[in-house]
């Protein structure tokens, strides 16, 4: 029996499990915050091995997939920036290759849900599918004819297309999707205009005031503004949208009747809920590593021969 080791490092958060190769069976998880340090790459890094040597106790690991937020180069290895964890141009697959026992996959954390949801969520049978995970910024992993389109870790940022409001956004830009259709900039947005504190965005939903509702009709306006340029460009099939925006009311159908009306002559794709939850990236991580580990096993048996 083949055991996996993947982790999903968040910006508040890192989630770890083992699974069982082929028939993705969990064995053990664990959760926690994520590390700090006045070297925040190399304090994620002794956490994973921390985490990694915990999860070893289930069996021999195999391999590992460790997938991180932010602008990631997965080709060089480089987490190029992250915002939330403070590090630019980290070479974190070193720095883990120097910490684990076990070849190591590099990853980044929306692309690799974005590979669970194609794989056993919510865009299976799809060749071509984008997963929109909306949180406290909002991204999209492109898999087009199945693989991931990722363009040295530029491609995606979907959160930061111009939707036309005059916003700034924490990128410096204005305009950009994210300001008003986050999570957070949902529950920032109600707080301002009803000065009421909005513990998050669902509150914001399920609220029945003019503020809530005004809120909320900026994010789907500016959602389906953002999806009508993604489906110009890329085409996808299915758009899986993921965060726990998704699962409180109607937001989904307003999205999609609201996309469907601006398009003219685009494919309308099919719009579905994520199913995977926030298991995407540890599972992503997961086919990461098993498909480093296949790819070390065939190099080996040309070796052998």
């Amino acid at each position: 029996m083949t055991l996996l080791a993947a982790v999903d490092v968040g910006g508040t958060t890192v989630k770890a499990a083992v699974y069982e190769a082929g028939g993705w069976t969990k064995r053990v998880e664990l959760r926690r915050p994520t590390a700090r340090g006045a070297d925040p790459a190399k304090a994620v890094a002794d956490q994973v091995r921390t985490l990694v040597d915990r999860l070893g106790q289930a069996g021999p690991i195999a391999a590992a997939g460790v997938v991180v937020p932010g602008v990631v180069d997965e080709a060089a290895g480089i987490a190029r920036f992250a915002a939330n964890l403070g590090w630019r141009d980290a070479p974190l697959r070193e720095l883990l290759a120097e910490r684990l026992p076990m070849p190591v996959a590099f990853g980044h954390d929306v692309t690799a849900g974005g590979l669970a949801e194609h794989r056993f969520g919510a865009a299976r049978g799809f060749a071509d599918a984008a997963f929109v995970p909306v949180g406290t910024g909002i991204a999209a992993a492109l898999l087009l004819g199945g693989r991931p389109h990722r363009a040295g870790g530029n491609a995606g940022e979907l959160g930061h297309v111009d939707v036309g409001h005059g916003r700034r956004c924490g990128c410096g830009a204005t305009g950009c999707l994210e300001a008003v259709a986050s999570a957070s900039a949902i529950a920032r947005s109600y707080t301002e205009r009803s000065g009421h504190p909005a513990g998050g965005a669902r509150e914001v939903l399920e609220a029945d005031d003019d503020a809530a509702r005004e809120v909320v009709e900026e994010a789907v306006t500016a959602l389906a503004a953002g999806l009508r340029l993604l489906v110009t460009l890329v085409a996808p099939e299915v758009v899986v949208l993921g965060g726990g925006l998704f699962e409180a009311g109607e937001l989904l159908e307003r999205v999609d009747r609201r996309l469907a009306g601006s398009l003219v002559f685009q494919r309308r794709p099919v719009l579905r809920r994520a199913e995977l939850g926030d298991e995407a990236g540890c599972l992503g991580a997961g086919l990461l590593a098993a498909e480093l580990l296949e790819t070390v096993e065939s190099v080996e048996t040309v070796v052998a021969k």
